[in-house]
């Protein structure tokens, strides 16, 4: 595995303005809704051959409209196609931001920790006598194991 680093920074001004052009974005999309967990595992999901289902029989119902229920509005069902259609491309290239960021976020925060656990470690080796007991001792508190209760034979 090659070894992968980052080295860089964001100052508040970028992450106001990163912010600032989602907040463009999102305003673009004034039709997204927010789904509880209930609600989406209700849902019928669409996926490739459902959607083919779907275009199919909207185009059945539209040239039989005469033996379609009065309530089904077509139109809006073929409009509901392709709004999925069209965030599509959409989503597939947030997802790929999000990764990327995931990533990033990870590989920081390993390289970070890294760092961090070689500064203890130095600091438990090299800074006996220097004023560093408290803060060591503190830090240790991180690797403690929690101690295993046993339990009491029974009887």
């Amino acid at each position: 595995m090659t070894t992968r680093t980052v080295d860089a920074a964001l100052s508040q001004q970028e992450i106001d303005r990163i912010i600032a052009a989602l907040k463009t974005i999102r305003d673009q999309l004034p039709f997204l809704v927010g789904l509880s967990i209930q609600e989406r595992r209700q849902l019928s999901k669409m996926g490739r051959k459902s959607q083919t289902f779907s275009v199919r029989a909207l185009d059945m119902a539209v040239q039989h409209s005469d033996i379609m229920p009065r309530h089904l509005d077509i139109e809006a069902a073929r409009r509901d196609v392709a709004l999925f259609e069209s965030l599509n491309p959409i989503l597939q290239a947030v997802n790929h931001l999000r990764e990327l960021l995931e990533d990033t976020q990870m590989l920081a925060g390993s390289e970070a920790y890294a760092a961090a656990r070689l500064a203890y470690s130095s600091a438990k080796v090299s800074g006996k006598n220097l004023g560093l007991d408290e803060i060591v001792t503190d830090l240790a508190q991180q690797f403690r194991r929690p101690r295993k209760v046993q339990a009491a034979p029974e009887s």
